[in-house]
């Protein structure tokens, strides 16, 4: 499935950030295996951010795959259907999956939120609020990755003008809520295009059309 034409700001960025992130991960990686075979060392804080990158790539890719139509699915039943049943399932589809992603976005801002000193929401599966009293630990940090210098305005915002010396989990754990929100608003987008009538399903169904049809141009030749 081809992106849409006309792509928003919001989709730039998303696309533009999955590549940067992608591109990190490929210099980082590249520039361990060199240290270590070439200069015998070894670069100690690759690996823990390469697997940060790698979570960030996951979570965003997510939400991109919703955007562009390419998760995979099965259609079997969804084929045998006529089209006002085939959108009244792809509608009951996208109501779960509009739920599911509201309460993974609680649980990613739950589980977030202290880490950046902000309040965790109050109620067992949706927000009823925040709560009035936590523990901020915004000086969680992480285990290798050094803090960057630029970054040392946060010390006083953040940390109580306390130094850092290794990055705070509240910068790599936020691609947790942010992604889900993202996912949420995604999901949002496919249920207006199947409620007007511009798809009738949400996962990528016909991945290997042109394969098949590439077959059976081969075997008309023969």
């Amino acid at each position: 499935m081809h992106p849409q034409s006309g792509e928003s700001v919001i989709d730039r960025i998303e696309e533009n950030l999955i590549a940067v992130i992608l591109g990190v991960m490929t210099l980082i990686t590249f520039a361990n295996v060199v240290a270590r075979y070439v200069f015998t060392a070894n670069i100690l804080w690759a690996v823990e951010a390469t697997v940060f990158l790698f979570g960030w790539l996951v979570l965003l890719g997510a939400s991109y795959a919703v955007k562009n139509n390419a998760h995979l699915g099965v259609d079997a039943v969804v084929e045998m259907c006529s089209p006002h049943v085939r959108r009244a399932l792809a509608l009951i589809s996208i109501a779960i999956c509009l739920a599911f992603a509201l309460l993974l976005l609680k649980g990613a801002w739950d589980y977030w939120a202290n880490f950046a000193n902000l309040p965790e929401t109050e109620g067992r599966w949706f927000p009823l609020g925040f709560e009035e009293n936590f523990r901020p630990k915004a000086w969680y940090a992480v285990n290798d990755i050094p803090f960057p210098e630029w970054l040392r305005f946060l010390e006083g915002a953040m940390n109580d003008g306390d130094e850092y010396e290794k990055l705070p989990r509240f910068i790599p754990y936020a691609v947790l809520p942010l992604s889900m929100a993202l996912l949420l608003f995604r999901f949002a987008q496919a249920a207006v295009r199947i409620w007007r009538g511009e798809i009738d399903r949400i996962v990528a169904s016909h991945e290997v059309e042109d394969e098949l049809a590439e077959v059976r141009e081969l075997r008309g030749e023969n």
